[in-house]
């Protein structure tokens, strides 16, 4: 699968000298999403998880189907505010802001088997928040499971510990 062919990479957006990788071409693709998803899927199919954990935004679209393959529960990281019930919350930087992710108290349950995905890992700052309300909930962190792996912004380097699975990694920004 040419994955890089179904991304638009979009500059200067959502600031300057930052390139956006926009995936939802990839969703919009029925052949290349569902190879995409069961890529994403399969390192972790011999492993009995109990929950995915999606990353707000594109994440839900990805950990939703990634869930129902696994036969796993799907548990929500979302943006400060967005959640009805109670929350514990992260506070950590992003390449070019600060932002607060949370999730419901009661979403993990302790000793479960967690997957994370999401679409991309950058700096890992998102993708870390969301490790330690996982693991401060009790879960069990078995594996992190993205589309896109930037690691000359380090995300990858503090998620070391970690089974990682990524479809394409950027080496710079360069390429567009």
């Amino acid at each position: 699968m040419n994955l890089d062919k179904h991304i638009r990479k979009i500059p200067d957006w959502p600031q300057k000298g930052v390139l956006f990788y926009d995936v939802t071409t990839v969703f919009e693709n029925k052949e290349i999403f569902q190879e995409a998803i069961n890529e994403l899927v399969k390192p972790f199919e011999n492993i009995n998880i109990d929950k995915v954990v999606g990353i707000d935004a594109r994440g839900f679209v990805l950990a939703g189907v990634v869930a129902y393959k696994l036969k796993a529960g799907l548990s929500l990281v979302r943006k400060k505010g967005k959640l009805p019930y109670k929350t514990i919350q992260k506070t950590y930087t992003l390449e070019y802001a600060t932002e607060t992710i949370e999730m419901h108290e009661d979403t993990i349950k302790k000793g479960e088997k967690v997957l994370i995905v999401d679409d991309l890992v950058a700096t890992g700052g998102t993708l870390m928040a969301a490790i330690e309300l996982v693991e401060s909930l009790g879960g069990e962190v078995v594996g992190i499971s993205c589309l896109i792996d930037l690691p000359f912004l380090g995300g990858s380097k503090k998620i070391e510990k970690y089974k990682k699975n990524f479809l394409i990694k950027y080496d710079n920004e360069k390429h567009f």
